[in-house]
């Protein structure tokens, strides 16, 4: 994998500043060279993991294209004059390839969520004439990961969307998925739950003003309330952080 030339790097992690337009179209550039490829999202919550682990920080750097899928993120690259345009967040670039994907002649496959979740999501997809080429729910181990990947593979999909929760997906994307040959895969995150009906997607005013985060919280707030309670603060000590070895100290 070779680093895009637009990669740069904010709070020590790698980070593609490009929009969803760009995404797009280097996505379906390298499914038509016919190279295997990745392409992960990172958020508040990714940046702050990857501060503290190592190997998923790996991750990141190892695929090839990271983009931002928080708000958060947006705005923090910009305070450092990384001129990022938007946000590319996982269900809105796995919507705009699912609207390109029939006149491309692409194939996908979805994995991850729930076993009823993801099959009524293939069903939804297929009466919107997408072709689904195959899906199977995430709750599989790292010793399942390899005849996992190769059943996508095999399956003949150019898109794989995996949904499920970090680290596990960058690491299957990165280290079994690619490796595996399968064309490209996306991390998307929670966006299975949201597009097969599960969850509600918070409204346009909100995302636009990045509270999208509380929105989810007040529909699962056991799951995600010590996830953003803590992150959030941490990513935000991270910023100040940065910005404090930026200053420029004054002679004495």
């Amino acid at each position: 994998m070779t680093a895009p030339a637009t990669r740069v790097m904010f709070l020590g992690q790698p980070l593609d500043p490009l929009d969803m337009a760009a995404t797009v179209e280097a996505i379906g550039s390298h499914i038509d060279a016919g190279t295997p490829g990745a392409h992960l999202g990172v958020n508040a919550a990714n940046l702050v993991m990857a501060h503290d682990d190592p190997t998923y920080g790996a991750d990141l750097a190892a695929a090839d294209l990271v983009t931002a899928d928080g708000q958060s993120v947006v705005w923090g690259a910009r305070l450092f004059g990384i001129a990022v345009p938007e946000r590319v967040t996982g269900i809105d670039l796995m919507e705009a390839l699912l609207a390109i994907a029939g006149p491309r002649s692409w194939s996908i496959y979805l994995l991850g969520a729930r076993p009823e979740v993801v099959a009524r999501l293939a069903e939804r997809l297929t009466a919107r004439g997408v072709a689904v080429a195959g899906f199977r729910d995430g709750y599989f181990g790292a010793d399942d990961g390899p005849a996992v990947a190769d059943a996508v593979r095999d399956s003949g999909a150019q898109l794989c969307f995996v949904g499920t929760p970090s680290p596990q997906k960058e690491r299957f994307i990165i280290g079994t998925a690619r490796p595996a040959g399968v064309p490209f895969s996306i991390g998307v995150g929670g966006s299975f739950d949201v597009l097969a009906g599960e969850l509600r997607r918070a409204p346009s005013l909100v995302q636009r003003m990045g509270m999208e985060w509380i929105f989810r919280l007040l529909q699962e707030p056991r799951r995600l309330f010590r996830r953003y309670a803590v992150t959030n603060t941490r990513y935000v000590g991270l910023m100040l952080g940065a910005a404090a070895r930026r200053r420029p100290r004054t002679a004495r």
